[in-house]
């Protein structure tokens, strides 16, 4: 996505306005303000990490519209209170409850969810300068609500992020790469700790779209892979290890965004998917993924629904196919409608009325919250948008905000968060997962490690890829006449483009490394061994240089298809 009187309280154990709905810490536990809290290290990831892997965590929570196995008095008080909490709201408070727009500072912030009563925000850059400042905002906001808010963020990590002081992980195709579910959940956990430190609450990720398109160019390496099965084992682990943290996973794209050469924040992509392969293709990724939301693609798959509407505003397949067939039982959230792809064919006015009879029950970033929001309440008050609907709606967002603890506390300690983010164990486990997925897709001429050799570096991030690798005891050369080897690295340049400099390199035995979109590499032919790291940040850069100077052992798999090999294809394949 891109920008463009409840009664009963204390019965119900509510929080009361204005309370700032109590102090959490960044696994979401309610503590007194004088506790301490403890970042989150290594050992206590992996810990997380094996005893998720084993018991699934939260991961079921999405579909079965609950948290972990509850007793039988705590599903009952489950069960009773919601219901009744929703009967005593006011037209307009539930329906502002639906909706989920950015917000500017704190001032304009605190106005717009006292006047439209909104169930959400979403940050951007501009909200998240530092830890303390974005803590501030984030329990001004939920100072200001009647009932807590999910405070989301666009987090993917990878080349999809928007907090800048969060620990800088690889994104998905690279976790894809590793093949190890414990990794996925464990970068998601750790990320999810720090979003929570700052009062973060939801993020809207991971990716459980297939990518089978190498021209897709709006999600390419923000997917885990080409397979169903790896993309869906991934996306579970994720999932769960945002839970772990407290913070509210959201499965995207549905019904399946990987086969579009059109991007939905500019236009409205065509899917040529018949059923079946959408069953077997995009399908497994959502039904498994255990998520507490699954946002929805401004996408149209004929095939699914022939009415030529995308799917956000699709009865057919939000309700269909994604509640009746697939049995989620958590949120739908449309993604941002502000993209193109929502508004060639309905006005802003039509647009969030239509996706909630579709089937929707958060509306992402409207162009116009008050054009939106009054849209929808008239709706709602002449029975356009059936009752029986919008108290469902609301019903599943609050059992959201109950199972992630928003309900027992949202505030954080502003002066707390800084030490929680970005923290050493965090950066070594970064590391650790970017050198997992390294991928050497072939060596035929023998040429790795490097190590012994002087290199020449040149292409994308050269600069810092020569600095790594020297520090990983590599000598570099100042000239491809000085070198012994040729290293070129490149980042989305194409796979002719890549083969053009890849050729003028050809003098010396030469190394391609795509720091990007493995795709780069399918026409380097006269490279003598192509590798993947399929991110450019500092993690993969270093952990690059480790594998090639021969200090770490390549263990990547290919989550695609590249340069003629297989998924699955790598180093000791």
């Amino acid at each position: 996505m891109t920008r463009r009187g409840l009664g009963q309280r204390a019965a119900l154990r509510l929080p009361s306005p204005g309370s700032g709905h109590g102090l959490v810490t960044g696994f979401g536990s309610i503590v007194r303000a004088s506790r301490p809290s403890t970042p989150v290290g290594v050992a206590m990831v992996a810990a997380l990490a094996a005893s998720l892997a084993g018991c699934g965590g939260d991961a079921e929570a999405g579909k079965r519209g609950s948290g972990p196995a509850p007793t039988s008095s705590q599903a009952a008080e489950r069960a009773d209170w919601i219901p009744g909490y929703v009967a005593r709201l006011t037209p307009a408070e539930k329906v502002g409850q639906l909706f989920v727009p950015t917000v500017g500072d704190a001032a304009q912030g605190r106005a717009m969810v006292r006047r439209y009563h909104v169930g959400g925000v979403i940050y951007f850059p501009e909200n998240l300068r530092t830890p303390r400042s974005t803590a501030e905002l984030s329990n001004a906001l939920q100072k200001a609500s009647k009932i807590p808010l999910t405070i989301g963020v666009d987090e993917e990590q990878g080349i999809v992020s928007r907090t800048p002081f969060v620990t800088r992980f690889p994104g998905n195709m690279t976790l894809g790469a590793t093949g190890r579910p414990d990794d996925a959940q464990a970068a998601a956990q750790a990320t999810g700790a720090e979003l929570r430190a700052v009062g973060i609450n939801q993020n809207y990720a991971p990716d459980a779209d297939v990518n089978v398109n190498p021209a897709n160019p709006v999600i390419g390496i923000r997917s885990f892979g080409a397979d169903p099965g790896l993309v869906a084992k991934m996306t579970h682990a994720a999932v769960a290890g945002y839970q772990q943290a407290g913070v509210a996973a959201t499965a995207k794209h549905f019904p399946g965004h990987g086969d579009t050469a059109t991007d939905s924040h500019t236009g409205l992509p065509v899917i040529r998917h018949s059923r079946a392969t959408w069953e077997r293709l995009d399908a497994p990724p959502f039904a498994s993924a255990g998520a507490d939301a699954v946002m929805s693609a401004h996408i149209v798959v004929p095939k699914l629904d022939d009415s030529g509407d995308p799917a956000t505003l699709s009865k057919t397949v939000l309700t269909g196919l994604l509640r009746q067939k697939l049995g989620f039982q958590g949120v739908i959230v449309t993604d941002s409608l502000q993209m193109e792809g929502v508004r060639e064919k309905y006005s802003d006015r039509a647009v969030p009325v239509r996706a909630i009879n579709a089937g929707a029950d958060q509306l992402l970033m409207p162009p116009s919250l008050p054009v939106a929001y009054q849209a929808v309440l008239r709706a709602a008050k002449s029975g356009r948008i059936p009752q029986a609907r919008l108290d469902d709606a609301v019903a599943r967002i609050l059992r959201l905000k109950e199972r992630r603890g928003l309900f027992r506390g949202t505030q954080v300690d502003p002066a707390k968060a800084a030490d929680q983010v970005g923290t050493s164990e965090h950066h070594a486990l970064a590391l650790s997962v970017a050198e997992h997925g390294v991928t050497v897709v072939s060596d035929d001429g023998n040429v790795l490690p490097l190590k012994g050799r002087s290199v020449y570096v040149t292409g994308a991030k050269s600069a810092r890829v020569g600095a790594a690798l020297r520090a990983a005891g590599v000598k570099t050369a100042g000239s491809l006449g000085q070198a012994d080897v040729a290293l070129l690295t490149t980042l989305n340049d194409g796979a002719s483009g890549t083969a053009a400099r890849a050729r003028a390199l050809a003098s010396k035995p030469t190394v391609v490394a795509a720091l990007g979109a493995p795709y780069d590499l399918d026409k380097a032919t006269r490279a003598k061994a192509l590798v993947a790291t399929f991110s450019s940040a500092a993690p993969a850069i270093t952990a690059l240089a480790r594998v090639l100077s021969g200090q770490v052992k390549p263990t990547g798999k290919l989550p695609v298809p590249v340069a003629g090999k297989p998924v699955g294809a790598g180093a000791d394949s």
